[in-house]
């Protein structure tokens, strides 16, 4: 068995090549634009139906943080129930930015990063993508840090040794020795999943859903078992009132929402594995608020049993898990505490998948089309998340965990120029083939590469915000300018919307399409796979062959009037 899993491993493992497979005969400017990787998905590859997607949810959010997300909210005078209740109605808003923002990826099943080459154009596109490509790479550091913790209660459960090893990290680290040696195992875990191909992963998200609710229910079980009950946590109201608790519900309600920018913005990286285009809107519209919900409301019981048991609320899984094996180092205790952790740690390291390494993966291989693939875009991310130190970063920088709460700011900006576009300004119609070209007459070639109109969106979009943002980040400002930053994430999003609408009305840009038309795709498909399983041809949703139009489009001389460029 052994020796099989071995061959497995290595026979997933590619033959070491310089190039990108697809990429050998594109040369040029196009060099920067296209791989194998990055063009719209093979059918083959197209394998989440809607039962993945309704628990794909459960492995992108089971996480640790979450486990305690409205916390925050009860510090400061809202009961449980209701924290948990404005978590989850900023929830249900995200869903549907989530399901909106992605459908590109479920029809035309390309990713976040090609997708904003239509907006901002095929060389305009690079800043919105290797900013979130930095992003999921900090992310992905961060979250090592709380999977190698779970590893870490793992060892603790096995031997009290590793809680004793002299600690050579310094002050500035969340983790000690014993939290690197954790560290260092959950990284080299994540690595070795990483070689598995994302539409073979359906297997492991369910899985995941499994690995979730016996972790849940055993936590529960055994914490409230041992308190004799929830504890008051549970059931005592909250004290704020009137005003007070009016804006607290408001900025919670939308700290919710705010809080899961990144999956907005990137919604179109894992929509773009749908099978049927359709798959993906109750899988999103109801297993991402629910998965949370449920999440929630696990976390939160268990936190309110440590008051009982300690004398006060422990927010983190982790540190509760610890504390109980700590104070009562019993084999049963132990056994407990390790088969929970691991559950958790299967749980952190898929969670840094699909949140981390797959966003990123997309975006450097689209940064760098000619030399790298989305496979080894994933390694990349995990060599430098690693590099970054983020042990230190979580531990000395009050300032950059700031940072990283107030980036929707950034996000709602880009994510409202992606939605104008594909809605209002494509109405639903992506040329593919120039999302992959350089060539001057191409629609997303704009002003040399980039659309101006979209970056003029985008900043205005940030500006309304910006003093907020560096409040945040401890500047001094007024109550009303806090209290404004509440509602950061719909003010970028509906301001650049608005923006980038009213500069393509005024500069009209190639392949603006009127408002009385929709000219959405039902499902694209390569040329080269037309044909194969009946899908002889894509259709609008108006019925107008798109095939046929293209066919026209190459057969024409010279460059319409609908597809003049910027000079």
């Amino acid at each position: 068995m052994a020796s099989s899993l071995i061959r497995r491993f290595r026979e997933g493992i590619p033959a070491p090549h310089f190039q990108a497979k697809g990429a050998e005969n594109v040369h040029g400017e196009d060099m920067w634009l296209d791989n194998d990787d990055i063009r719209p998905l093979k059918l083959a590859d197209r394998t989440w139906n809607l039962w993945t997607y309704l628990t794909f949810w459960f492995s992108a959010t089971a996480t640790v943080s979450n486990w305690y997300a409205a916390s925050s909210a009860q510090a400061l005078g809202l009961g449980m129930w209701e924290s948990i209740g404005c978590s989850f109605g900023g929830q249900i808003l995200i869903a549907i930015v989530i399901v909106l923002n992605g459908r590109a990826g479920a029809k035309y099943h390309i990713g976040y990063p090609i997708l904003n080459r239509a907006a901002f154009g095929v060389f305009g596109a690079w800043w919105p993508t290797f900013n979130r490509a930095v992003m999921a790479i900090v992310w992905n550091g961060v979250n090592a840090v709380q999977g190698g913790q779970c590893v870490y209660v793992m060892l603790h459960a096995l031997t009290p040794k590793i809680a004793n090893i002299k600690n050579v990290m310094g002050s500035g680290s969340v983790l000690d020795s014993g939290g690197m040696i954790g560290f260092a195992i959950f990284w080299i875990l994540t690595c070795c999943f990483l070689v598995i191909p994302v539409p073979k992963m359906r297997g492991l998200v369910y899985a995941k859903l499994i690995v979730f609710i016996i972790s849940a229910i055993a936590m529960c079980a055994w914490t409230l078992t041992l308190a004799g009950g929830i504890g008051e946590v549970a059931r005592q109201p909250g004290t704020a009132h009137g005003s007070t608790k009016a804006w607290l519900i408001v900025r919670y309600l939308l700290l919710g929402a705010a809080s899961c920018a990144t999956f907005a913005s990137n919604a179109a990286d894992f929509q773009r594995y749908a099978t049927k285009p359709n798959d993906v809107l109750l899988g999103n519209l109801v297993g991402f608020p629910l998965s949370n919900f449920l999440v929630a409301v696990v976390g939160n019981l268990v936190g309110s049993s440590s008051q009982v048991l300690y004398g006060k609320i422990i927010w983190s899984p982790l540190t509760y898990l610890d504390m109980l094996q700590t104070s009562s180092y019993t084999s049963s205790r132990r056994a407990g505490c390790f088969f929970i952790a691991a559950a958790f740690a299967y749980s952190a390291i898929f969670s840094s998948i699909f949140e981390n390494s797959l966003p990123a993966g997309n975006d450097i291989a689209a940064l760098f089309p000619k030399y790298i693939s989305v496979r080894k875009g994933f390694f990349i991310c995990a060599v430098i998340s690693f590099a970054i130190n983020p042990w230190y970063l979580l531990g000395s920088a009050s300032i950059f965990i700031s940072f990283l709460a107030s980036y929707q700011i950034f996000l709602s900006s880009i994510t409202g120029v992606l939605l104008c576009h594909y809605y209002v300004i494509s109405r639903g119609y992506l040329d593919i083939d120039d999302l992959y070209t350089s060539r001057k007459d191409g629609v997303y070639w704009y002003f040399h590469g980039w659309n101006w109109r979209a970056y003029l969106a985008y900043v205005v979009g940030i500006a309304p915000n910006f003093y907020g943002f560096l409040n945040n980040m401890g500047v001094r400002a007024s109550d009303g300018v806090a209290k404004a930053y509440y509602f950061a994430y719909p003010i970028g999003l509906c301001v650049s919307f608005l923006v980038y609408w009213g500069t393509c009305w005024v500069s009209r840009p190639a392949g603006m399409v009127g408002l009385g038309e929709w000219r959405e795709v039902k499902d694209y498909v390569r040329p080269e796979e037309r044909g194969v399983e009946g899908r002889a041809d894509i259709e609008s949703e108006s019925g107008e062959s798109v095939v046929r139009e293209m066919a026209e489009k190459e057969a024409a001389v010279g460059v319409s009037p609908a597809r003049s460029v910027d000079v």
